[in-house]
């Protein structure tokens, strides 16, 4: 048994340490807290991780509370005592660990001179209308959850901050590339 946890598989996990779920409610979660915006979950591969979380022992399926009147009741699922012990054991080391990145946009500046001038400026302002759209998105779904938990506003409030962060250096870099013509390969 593998002793670390996947991102994917931790953020499944801290949800039903929270309480017991089913599939589409963790699908739910995640959309509504804007969880897709730094998760790689898609829809079709929580039941997988539902799976792998169940045969290590970290969650169990529980009797569900009430009837959905769909057919075939859904079966929620809960943390074990030894899934609330792993969640925060890695929830602790995600927090206090610092693990760089690879932005793929690091490897493009690196290899900027062999962009033309006119596809770069497009391709900066294709960013920028992005990280626009990207930023409005978690805006929208902080404001769909007036009163969410603290932690949850922190979520929203980071990935603001990181959007926000990058548009001021993006402005900066563009007008930089405006003041210079020289800078920017035709």
């Amino acid at each position: 048994m593998r002793d670390t946890l996947s991102a994917a598989e931790l953020t499944l996990l801290g949800l039903l340490v929270e309480r017991p779920r089913h599939g589409y409610e963790l699908d739910e979660v995640i959309s509504a807290r804007g969880m897709r915006e730094w998760t790689e979950i898609g829809f079709s591969s929580i039941y997988y991780l539902l799976g792998r979380l169940r045969e290590r022992g970290l969650i169990e399926p529980v009797e569900p509370s009430g009837t959905s009147g769909r057919g075939k009741e859904r079966k929620p699922h809960a943390a074990t005592d030894a899934g609330r012990r792993a969640c925060a054991e890695a929830a602790e080391a995600a927090i206090a660990e610092f693990r760089p990145v690879f932005p793929p946009l690091l490897i493009g500046l690196a290899n900027q001179p062999a962009v033309p001038g006119d596809r770069l400026r497009a391709a900066l302002e294709r960013r920028a209308g992005e990280l626009a759209e990207r930023a409005d998105a978690v805006r929208a779904a902080q404001r769909a959850q007036p009163h969410a938990p603290d932690f949850v506003s922190a979520i929203f409030d980071f990935s603001l901050t990181q959007l926000e962060a990058e548009q001021a250096w993006l402005s900066r870099y563009r007008r930089s590339l405006a003041d210079s013509p020289g800078e920017a390969p035709s």
